[in-house]
């Protein structure tokens, strides 16, 4: 039998190799390797997530998606299970998580979804407690979700979640003090926990971390530029980014961006600037880019995505829209390829 090469043949207008079909055997040096395993498990990844939040006058149950690697405007991917605002997002390599929130109540479901697929979410289990602005970070095998507001009290408690299973919370450890509207951020290793509200009206600086494979209180990392609250983070698995907040519910949001090396201990380090000043909107990233979305401006509310490159300094270009045309805010933001899946 004499020898074909496939590696000679292009297609007709010469853009391509050959597309071979049908019966065919396959000899050679190199060896071939066929996918295997759950198709959610193939396939590239860097797309984000953005879910719920508020369109004036309506709560959303609504989750888009991003290209991160590319730009443009946000499409629309699935639903949540119930409508909700302030709820915390975070990722695995093939899973997003939605949790806890406000309206109607507060809760503690958490939502999972299939990245790479398009689809409404699923019911995963349950927080340890009703919770409204806490926190979430992951890396591939973890989720950790701390702080926080029950109703009438605010939480120091951090929940841990097995992210390949379903199944509710159980308690990892605690945050150094009661607070809410903080924000979080992850490598590999170490899960940040940054800023918030403690005691109104008292916003604290703090940054703290935890080991995630393990289980224990935070430990004292730095301290952020200013005492702020509602932030948006974003992390490659070395440095995490800290965007916008303000000090209080009433007062402007800030366009600061920050930045802190998370192998090392230490205080914040001014990055640029985002497009706008803004609080409360969502932060997700793929490792390379930094994405912010929505939030509260002044005056009114935007639907801006802006992007940064984490590995320099510099300040936020435009993304894209969120679906929503006038207003969203009080969102959350998951990726596949975030800082913390390394």
């Amino acid at each position: 039998m004499s020898e074909f090469r496939i590696d000679q043949i292009k297609s007709q207008d010469a853009t391509r190799g050959p597309d071979v079909a049908g019966i065919t055997t396959f000899t050679g040096t190199s060896g071939i390797v066929m996918p295997s395993g759950d198709t959610a498990y193939r396939g590239g990844r860097g797309r984000g997530l953005f879910g719920g939040g508020f369109a004036s006058p309506t709560i959303l149950n609504t989750i888009s998606y991003i290209t991160i690697t590319s730009a443009g405007d946000a499409r629309d991917f699935g639903d949540t299970t119930i409508k909700t605002h302030d709820m915390q997002g975070w990722g695995s390599s093939t899973r997003g998580f939605f949790a806890g929130g406000l309206e109607p109540g507060y809760r503690q479901n958490i939502d999972y979804v299939t990245i790479s697929a398009t689809g409404n979410a699923f019911d995963f289990g349950d927080l340890t407690n009703l919770n409204f602005q806490g926190a979430a970070l992951s890396n591939e095998v973890r989720g950790l979700y701390g702080g926080g507001v029950h109703p009438n009290t605010r939480l120091t408690q951090i929940d841990l979640i097995n992210n390949a299973s379903l199944g509710n919370a159980s308690t990892f450890g605690n945050l150094s003090s009661r607070r809410f509207a903080l924000t979080a951020f992850s490598s590999p290793t170490r899960g940040l926990f940054a800023g918030g509200d403690s005691q109104d009206p008292a916003r604290v600086n703090i940054i703290e971390y935890v080991t995630i494979s393990t289980e224990g209180n935070t430990i004292d990392f730095g301290d952020m530029l200013a005492a702020r609250r509602n932030r948006m983070a974003a992390a490659s698995s070395t440095r995490g980014l800290i965007a916008g907040g303000c000090i209080g519910d009433g007062s402007s949001g800030v366009n600061v961006i920050e930045y802190v090396t998370m192998a090392s201990l230490g205080d914040s380090i001014d990055f640029g600037d985002l497009t706008d000043n803004r609080r409360r909107g969502s932060g997700l990233s793929n490792s390379v880019r930094g994405v912010f979305a929505g939030g509260y401006t002044n005056p009114g509310s935007t639907n801006i995505i802006d992007f940064v490159i984490i590995s320099t300094l510099g300040d936020a270009t435009d993304f894209g829209d969120l679906p929503q045309s006038s207003v969203h805010r009080l969102g959350t933001g998951s990726s596949d390829s975030h800082g913390g899946l390394g």
